[in-house]
């Protein structure tokens, strides 16, 4: 296993299929994907894993993480996980955040990850605000 910087354009067929399938395939392209800086987690050159980070003054925002489902429960997103608060402490970011499904947040506390309780729905889907103090 490998991570790397990748295009944002890397990204958009893991976050259709993994994320939003039944949504159109520009969904998943993000506006701001082109001020974002991308990873991708490779597995034998084949990208399995990925993520879009986005700063703001002294925070980092994390969207869309996402793993091929059979990558999954192989510790590879956990892994891109510790990669990016890495980086955004080496960024001297304060704090790091995302807008994560309910139905996985048990897995961003496996990180440190803080549920604020602020939640939303989109398409369907609920979601909460977690963060992490670095």
């Amino acid at each position: 296993m490998e991570i790397r910087k990748i295009e944002a354009s890397q990204t958009w067929q893991i976050r259709h299929e993994v994320m939003w399938p039944d949504q159109p395939f520009n969904f998943v392209q993000l506006e701001e994907d082109n001020v974002g800086f991308h990873f991708g987690v490779f597995d034998h050159e084949k990208l399995v894993s990925i993520v879009s980070c986005f700063f703001t003054d002294e925070e980092m925002q994390f969207r869309k993480l996402a793993t091929l489902e059979k990558f999954q429960g192989k510790g590879i997103a956990g892994e891109l996980l510790k990669f990016i608060f890495e980086y955004a402490k080496e960024r001297k970011m304060k704090k790091v955040w995302c807008n994560a499904r309910t139905n996985k947040k048990s897995f961003y506390e496996k990180f440190g990850m803080v549920d604020t309780s602020r939640t939303f729905i989109k398409k369907g889907q609920e979601f909460t605000i977690m963060e992490i103090l670095l």
